[in-house]
């Protein structure tokens, strides 16, 4: 027998703050009580490789001997403050017009979090699709590393195509009934 439980509780919280080059982050519990250490391997579980600081989560966790931690990501829902005069492309886009934009299979090229931006290229497609990093805060992603499987939509921006919401692949994909 394990030293440590194998029984998980449900918890919600918000993302304090993700770091993927150091692979790990935190989560506040909306209930109270200590942080909550979420690991990259958990969100790659559910296939992100980051999560936007504030966005809200739905999470399985365990007691540990270290703490408390996040053993499965059930759901993210971005977060709501963003910065919107950054996307002046966006800005004037009808907000439907965007959402009935097809999703389409992508691949990240670069992304430079420092920057603000990448590119990305549509499966089939050699045209660029410009990433930035607010959209994917819109999204509930903070980065993005080079061979990354997207789902994007793409609209044409004022200086080309670019991506107007940016979902991981595997959150992109039905679900399969059980």
């Amino acid at each position: 027998m394990s030293e440590h439980s194998s029984d998980t509780d449900m918890v919600t919280g918000t993302v304090k703050w993700f770091d993927p080059v150091k692979g790990f982050g935190f989560i506040v519990a909306s209930s109270g009580g200590p942080d909550i250490l979420l690991h990259v391997n958990v969100l790659r579980n559910f296939g992100q490789s980051s999560v936007a600081d504030g966005a809200d989560v739905d999470v399985r966790i365990q007691h540990t001997e270290r703490g408390v931690q996040a053993v499965e990501v059930l759901s993210i829902t971005p977060p709501t403050h963003t910065d919107s005069s950054s996307l002046s492309d966006l800005a004037h886009m009808d907000a439907t017009a965007v959402a009935d934009a097809p999703l389409q299979p992508g691949r990240v090229k670069w992304f430079d979090k420092g920057k603000g931006f990448g590119f990305a290229n549509v499966f089939g497609s050699s045209e660029d699709v410009f990433l930035h990093v607010e959209v994917l805060r819109r999204s509930g992603l903070s980065d993005l590393q080079p061979g990354e499987a997207l789902a994007l939509r793409v609209i044409a921006g004022k200086r080309g195509h670019m991506a107007a919401e940016v979902l991981a692949w595997e959150a992109a994909l039905p679900k399969e009934e059980a």
